[in-house]
């Protein structure tokens, strides 16, 4: 009977001491310092002892129960501290590998990525950031590389200065003909650019002349919203794929390039009309200043529209110019620059038309730069880039 008994000893102590194979790969110093071996001899002890149940009645069972049964408090320092410990990629990659041991290590890690969005915006961690405002004080920088063949394009964030990098996959969009028509699948997945996708985040549909873009988004953009009640607004041509499919998508901006009948010398001009998301800290605002002034909550967010920023004309180069900081380097109509006249995230709802909130330009034969802001999205930023790509003899 003893023989067994530390034989059963011996074997739980031996499992307990298996880790999972993420946790090992992108273990951080913040989670040793906190730890301090201490958790591990915690539970190697209570193994020992028979008993493989925690105060909270958590039962420790396979290899992620040793990090299950972690106490609340100490496994939401943890999270937190390796998440304020990281800015960008890669180094971002450790908050991720946390939400991935367990359950409720995936909990924890929300509540604190959801936290920290509120001090410092624009972070991207998971995919439904890639839907939530961009930076305030300074823009993320991305890039979009080009398939001709392939007639796709890629959205990456840029990890260094170089242009050459090809940085974090966010991103893919393919165009499509649809009649006289023409529209773009945005999806998470380079290789699955399908509509009935489960990667599917949204669509960019154009006119005849290809001169006005309406841009969908697969989920609703706020509570309330109504799906698109127009037939090109549906996701698939059938009524319904699955029930995880959902057949219809919602209007949540819309870009126009203006005509050039009298063929004046200039850029591309184009107003742009999007439904941007609030930030969580603008919401809680917002939400008292209702209460202060009796007026019930605005669930819908509020529009902000855009405008190219004007160029000037260069005597000695004779050509028009704007100043892209470095990040453009090569001369296109494609290029453009746009600021806010009206902008709801701002106090007085009114724009300022001398900070740029999203550029876009070349920098080699398929590789251009997109750099935005509060309170564009990634994914609305990407929609917008993709209306410059093709020719618009009527614009130009």
């Amino acid at each position: 009977m003893s023989l067994r008994r530390s034989y059963l000893s011996r074997r739980i102590i031996h499992r307990s001491f298996t880790v999972s194979k993420s946790y090992k790969e992108f273990k951080s110093p913040e989670i040793e310092s906190i730890c301090g071996g201490n958790v591990q001899r915690r539970e190697e002890n209570e193994y020992e002892s028979g008993s493989g149940q925690q105060d909270d009645g958590v039962v420790l069972s396979g290899e992620s129960g040793s990090w299950a049964g972690m106490l609340p408090e100490l496994l939401g320092e943890i999270i937190q501290r390796v998440e304020a410990s990281e800015d960008k990629w890669p180094q971002r990659q450790n908050i991720v590998a946390c939400g991935c041991v367990c359950k409720r290590w995936r909990d924890a890690t929300t509540e604190a990525v959801e936290k920290a969005s509120l001090r410092q915006p624009g972070k991207i961690t998971f995919p439904s950031s890639l839907k939530k405002p961009g930076p305030r004080d300074s823009p993320l920088q991305c890039l979009i590389k080009r398939d001709k063949k392939n007639a796709t394009f890629y959205l990456y964030l840029a990890l260094t200065p170089s242009f050459m990098d090809k940085g974090k996959f966010l991103l893919a969009a393919r165009k499509y003909r649809n009649g006289a028509r023409t529209e773009y699948i945005i999806s998470l997945d380079a290789d699955d650019l399908s509509p009935g996708s489960k990667a599917y985040v949204g669509k960019l549909r154009s006119d005849f002349l290809g001169t006005n873009f309406m841009i969908y988004d697969s989920q609703p953009p706020h509570s309330g919203a109504k799906p698109s009640s127009s037939r090109s607004g549906r996701r698939v041509a059938s009524k319904q794929i699955s029930p995880q499919v959902p057949s219809s998508n919602f209007e949540v901006g819309q870009v126009s390039y203006k005509f050039n009948l009298l063929k004046s010398r200039g850029p591309r001009r184009m107003v742009c009309s999007l439904s941007c998301p609030f930030s969580d800290e603008q919401s809680a605002d917002r939400y008292q200043h209702d209460l202060k002034m009796k007026k019930p909550e605005s669930s819908a967010p509020g529009c902000t529209i855009l405008k190219n920023k004007a160029p000037r004309w260069h005597e000695h180069l004779e050509c028009w110019c704007l100043n892209f900081h470095g990040r453009v380097t090569v001369a296109s109509v494609k290029n453009f620059q746009l600021v806010a006249t009206v902008d709801q995230s701002q106090p007085g709802g009114k724009g300022d038309e001398e900070t740029v909130l999203l550029q876009f330009g070349k920098v080699g034969d398929d590789t251009f730069t997109m750099d935005y802001r509060q309170p564009l999205s990634a994914f609305q930023a990407f929609a917008i880039c993709l209306t410059s790509f093709g020719t618009k003899l009527a614009c130009e």
